[in-house]
């Protein structure tokens, strides 16, 4: 097995600024182990965890990583290969040749980590942890450090949640260059879903197609696929349904490339090879909000007002097209997009499609001073922050119609002098449209990640032959 890491002196900076950030105790980061999936020898695919990633690199099970912040120093743990290991999984570099790729001296067995936290404790030095989000690594950590797993979160340092988002939300150059690799995977994803699509098929068939575009870019999926005629519905992962010429398909997919960097992209294409008149008129509307939101982007702005405006020109194209009545600006205050459009704009991207969501939606998308809505709509909006330069998100803006939530709006006389539920009749099985991309926050604007991928009507109606 060959290392795929950044050169060692990238994770030894990271190391260095995280030790310099937390100042104080020994930081403690567990990477993932093997998973069985539904007998001990059959695993899930391996994932490493990607703060592991971020500061170590190691894209092997069963390492973990100790960083002494009262002198900067790191140790590698984990155990050597056995003849039998290596006749079932292959040979690996050793312990010592795998920490020395990412720069680091010490390394010691894995059976040490107990005794070695013991005497962390007796010095009465702060251990910090991250909340373990895998079962596993709550029974391993409450092992090593002498408690039960209720009992693990005194040591979870909401210190070194802060310092690791502050470095990983700044993407750094050789970072952009991975993700740019994994949006062009990701683009590649989509065109060859558009080229397949025809009626007859089924989503499945239109699925596998996909999903081999990231196999075939030594990658794999960032995220399973959402592919569906039923675009209504958010996160839709049943692919069983035949496809007829009057639907639409919505098809949210990313590869995740061999550095683990994620692609995150949604486009929305008829059945048939052109859009109905109906269709057009809302992804035109979608498209306009995306383009007004892209055109937002910049340092200083926060993502919450970038939200907003999206969400204004949802509400006036649907205005247009004699959904919405009243003023625009007072339909958005009341909520009346969130009927149509009740997810947020985007979110962070990075080692982790939703990135270090792990460590904490409000912490990476809000501040002490900027607090999460509790409202219907807005409190699904991942990131609202002020942007800085080197943030890379998501811009994904969209229209629904979903029977359910339109159903039980009317009935309730909802808002119902914004929306015109009668108009509404005609749209009960229209499905959804979403539009995404990948943006990097530059200087004084942003940039797209990734090659070019078909978004206009024209250029989709092409793709679509």
């Amino acid at each position: 097995m060959k290392l795929n890491l950044f050169s060692s002196g990238t994770y030894i900076n990271r190391r260095q600024k995280l030790s310099s950030a937390v100042n104080g105790g020994i930081i403690l980061l567990p990477g993932n182990t093997e998973a069985s999936m539904n007998y001990t020898d059959n695993h899930y695919p391996f994932r490493q965890d990607s703060c592991f990633l971020y500061y170590a690199g190691l894209d092997i099970a069963g390492l973990v990583l100790m960083i002494d912040t009262s002198n900067g120093t790191s140790t590698l743990f984990g155990n050597e290969l056995s003849i039998d290991d290596i006749i079932w999984t292959g040979p690996l570099p050793s312990l010592k040749e795998q920490a020395a790729a990412v720069g680091i001296t010490a390394v010691q067995p894995l059976s040490a980590i107990a005794t070695v936290l013991k005497n962390v404790q007796d010095r009465k030095q702060r251990i910090h942890i991250l909340t373990p989000y895998r079962g596993d690594t709550a029974i391993q950590l409450a092992e090593w450090l002498g408690v039960s797993t209720s009992a693990l979160k005194p040591f979870v340092s909401e210190k070194l949640v802060r310092a690791i988002i502050q470095q990983r939300e700044i993407k750094e150059a050789e970072e952009i260059e991975e993700m740019h690799e994994a949006a062009s995977i990701s683009a590649d994803m989509h065109v060859a879903g558009m080229e397949l699509t025809r009626e007859g098929l089924y989503e499945y068939e239109i699925a596998a197609r996909v999903e081999s575009i990231a196999l075939s870019g030594n990658g794999r999926l960032a995220y399973p696929i959402i592919l569906s005629v039923n675009g209504q519905t958010l996160h839709n992962h049943y692919h069983g349904n035949r496809l007829n010429a009057g639907r639409m398909i919505l098809c949210d997919a990313g590869a995740e490339n061999n550095k683990h960097y994620a692609g995150d992209l949604t486009r929305t294409f008829p059945v048939a090879k052109r859009f109905s008149v109906q269709q057009k008129e809302i992804y035109e509307v979608v498209l306009d909000s995306m383009n007004h939101s892209v055109s937002l982007l910049r340092p200083g702005i926060t993502f919450h007002e970038v939200h907003k405006q999206a969400a204004t020109r949802i509400v006036a194209g649907l205005k247009n097209i004699g959904l919405i009545t009243g003023d625009i600006n007072e339909a958005v205050d009341a909520g009346a997009h969130t009927l149509f459009f009740p997810h947020g704009l985007g979110h962070m991207i990075g080692l982790d499609v939703h990135d270090m969501e792990n460590l904490g939606e409000d912490l990476v998308g809000y501040t002490d001073t900027m607090k999460r809505s509790k409202e219907f709509g807005w409190k699904s909006l991942r990131l609202a922050k002020e942007l800085k330069q080197g943030f890379v998100l998501t811009i994904e803006p969209g229209i629904y119609f979903i029977p359910e939530l339109i159903e039980k709006w009317q009935a309730e006389k909802k808002l119902e002098q914004f929306i015109n539920y009668k108009g509404l009749s005609s749209y009960l099985s229209f499905g959804g449209i979403r539009i995404e991309d990948n943006y990097l926050v530059t200087a004084d604007a942003s940039s797209k990640l990734g090659k070019h991928l078909a978004k206009s009507v024209k250029e989709v109606e092409e793709l679509r032959g």
